[in-house]
Order: C-alpha cells, then structure tokens, then sequence
C-alpha cells in the first residue's frame, strides 16, 4: 500500500495512556529522523474496563485528529484498541496503513517447549473475540492460559510502578498460569513492559517473557518510506492532564524536554491544545 508522500506527513502512535510509549520509545530508534505524533486518551484509561462501543469511538475520534494533524500511517499502540477498532478504522480510512498491536502467539508457540502458554492482558482483550480467534489459529495444540490483569494500567497510569500494592495484584495475576505449569509468557498490553521486573519476579525464571513493542515498531518502519527531507520531531497530546503526562514522561522515560499538548475533542473544532 502507497502512502501519500505529501510535504505534512507524520507517523501517527495512539494508545489509551501511557503504554504507547514503549512503542513510541522503539519508533524514535529506529526511525531517528520521523516526525512522530503520540496521542495518549488519558481521560478515558483503562480502555481494558470500557466497552468495545466506547474503544471504536474513541479509536474514531483520535483517528481523525491523527490524520488531520498530517499522519500517513497510524499505529495502534494498544492491544485492547486494536482487537476491538482496527477491522472498523481500516474500512473508514482504506487509503491508511494501521499498524496494530496484537499478542505473539506465533512467537510463544514456537518459543514454548511444554505446549503450556500464558497471556497476561487487560481484561477488555481478554475477552476479545480477534484474540481468541488468534489463539485457534496459531495455538493449536498448545494450551493457552489467558488472564485479565484487572488494575494494573491504573498502577502504571498514576506513575506507581513498584509499590507493595502493584507487587502483590501482579503476583495474584501471575498464579493461574504458574498453577497451569506454563513455560512462556506473552506481556499482552503496552503497559505491561513498564513493569517487566515484577511480571518476572512473580513468575520465575522458568518461564520465558516475551514482549511485542519492538515487532510493532519494526513493522511500521517497513511500511514508512524515508525521505531526504524529513526531520526528527516529536508531538505529544493527550486527552487527559498535560502537566502530569509532561511529568510522568520526566520521571520514568527521561524526556523532560518534551512538550505536551493538552487535546479536548469535545470543543467546538476538536483541536483545542494548551502546551506544557
């Protein structure tokens, strides 16, 4: 698929909070001179609690802000948006590349020795019919223990990474698949790397931890023709609190000199911005 090589083109990456960072974060490596757009819609996380309606508005709306501000190509940063909005966003916009998110079921197949495979995800792609669909495609045979992680991305949303709290809700979301001997992991949401040490803590050395964000990135970069003119240049917006987004990503990715833009679609044009 051709993208529209036009002078305003960015790559558009939205998740529901912060999770979409880890992609972003693999995004700037490997496309170091991409003008890149991350939307995170702070206001409405955990999209794992909402229901698919909510998701595929929510997905529509920062959608068609993405394009607007000048995305060619959009990635879905979040697991939960893309089992439930991406099938519906590719029929709204067919001329768009999306790039979704999706557990490596592929990769954990081939990655497990006793055939016993463990999904940690949020409870909304948990219960997603497009990763059920996957798992009888890629797993069969293979016994897959999935697990809605309920409150987790509320941890990692309010910066609370490592508290005795979040330790004690992983270990608790970590025990059915150590009850059913699996020996490999998948991290189904963004989230869920923000954390990586407490996800291995509680699971052992025995089982093997897969993530998904490097994929996800590497596919976008295919799909992303450079260009001689092109210049490095990161846009953050979110639908919730700029100035605790703006400290947030201080604090925990050490981008303290990234401006953060304050998006309200509910105003008159949808595109109301403060910048902190």
């Amino acid at each position: 698929m051709q993208i529209d090589l036009t002078t305003r083109r960015e790559i558009g990456v939205f998740d529901s909070g912060v999770g979409g960072f880890t992609v972003l974060r693999e995004l700037r490596t490997l496309l170091p001179h991409a003008r890149l757009r991350y939307l995170a819609d702070t206001a409405y996380a955990p999209y794992g609690s909402r229901t698919p309606e909510e998701i595929r508005a929510r997905s529509f709306a920062i959608t068609e802000h993405l394009i607007a501000q000048g995305a060619r190509l959009i990635v879905i940063a979040c697991n939960t948006a893309t089992a439930h909005a991406i099938d519906a966003l590719r029929q709204q916009w067919p001329a768009v590349p999306f790039v979704g998110t999706e557990p490596g079921i592929k990769p954990a197949v081939a990655a497990s020795a006793n055939g016993r495979i463990g999904l940690l995800a949020t409870p909304a792609t948990a219960r997603s019919a497009r990763l059920h669909a996957l798992i009888e495609r890629h797993a069969a045979g293979h016994e897959v223990t999935v697990q809605g992680c309920a409150g987790v991305v509320d941890h990692i949303e309010a910066g609370d990474l490592g508290s005795p709290e979040l330790q004690a809700l992983v270990a608790r979301h970590c025990a059915p698949l150590l009850e059913a001997g699996v020996d490999t992991a998948l991290l189904g949401c963004t989230h869920f790397p923000l954390i990586e040490p407490l996800w291995r803590e509680a699971l052992g050395p025995a089982v093997t931890l897969l993530r998904i964000e490097t994929a996800v990135a590497r596919r976008a970069a295919d799909l992303w023709p450079p260009l001689p003119t092109d210049a490095a240049q990161l846009a953050v917006e979110t639908s919730g609190d700029a100035h605790a987004l703006k400290a947030w990503m201080a604090e925990v990715l050490g981008w303290a000199d990234v401006e953060v833009q304050a998006w309200r679609p509910e105003s008159a044009n949808g595109l109301q911005m403060q910048t902190v």
